[in-house]
Order: C-alpha cells, then structure tokens, then sequence
C-alpha cells in the first residue's frame, strides 16, 4: 500500500541522540551469587523501569570494591521493586565484597540498549518484534 499525499512533519520527527542518554541508577548494594543482585537508589520522579531481558552494564569506581565487575555487562533475570535488579553475571567466585565510599563518582548500573530485531517481511521492511523498553530517558528541551 503506497501512501499519498504529503506527510506532516510532526507524523515522523527526526531522532535527536543529543536529547537521548541512557537510563542509570546509582548503586547502594551489590550481593554476590551465581547471579549478582544489585541494589539501587531509585529518584522520586520516576521509577525502577528496567525489565527482563535488557541488558545492563555495571560502572563500579575501585573505592567501592567489586572491582571485578566493574565493566560488566549482563541481561537482567529478575526485578524486585521497588530498587533492586537480579543480573545474570556470576560474582560467586574471586569478586571482591561492594563496599560504601563517600567518592563523589558513585557506582551505575546503565541500560546498554534495547533489543529492536525483527523479521524481514516480504516487502522488504524490518518488523520489530520485541522493543524493550527503559533504555533512554528523554533529556530534550521540549
């Protein structure tokens, strides 16, 4: 089906990745295990909007310990509101313990992206077929 017509401007606006960054969250704990369990600090204005299957990468500065992890990356398995996110990264064995620091750099979890593959349909097009959602937050001025 061909459209006709002009398209409205407003219909289809341009991605601005300056008005994108992903979502983060400060890290208060992390409890070590076959799979790591992260605890974070969720702001009043918003909510824990991670979700099974996204994947997230840890930014861990040494003065908080589990040096090891710091750089990970790994797919959320889990998800206890109201603050903490079960990663499927293995601490078990040679992580250090997380410890608190008053470091001004605090540790992040960080959505990497969302998972937007799809089939190719017969007229050529990509059809997404799963979007996960909670990867950008929307920063732009408008």
């Amino acid at each position: 089906m061909a459209i006709s017509g002009p398209i409205a401007p407003y219909s289809n606006p341009p991605i601005e990745p300056q008005y994108f960054q992903p979502w983060s969250f400060v890290i208060t704990n992390i409890s070590l295990g076959a799979n790591t369990l992260v605890t974070v600090t969720v702001p009043s204005i918003t909510m824990l909007n991670y979700v099974n299957g996204q994947q997230v990468r840890l930014v861990i500065p040494p003065q908080f310990g589990c040096r090891q992890l710091n750089g990970q990356t790994g797919f959320i398995i889990g998800i206890t509101p109201p603050n903490q996110v079960l990663v499927n990264i293995n601490s078990l064995v040679g992580v250090d313990p997380f410890q608190t620091s008053t470091a001004t750099t605090q540790p992040q979890i960080v959505a990497i992206g969302d998972n937007n593959t799809g089939q190719i349909s017969s007229t050529g097009l990509n059809i997404p077929l799963v979007t996960i959602p909670g990867s950008f937050i929307n920063i732009s001025p408008n």
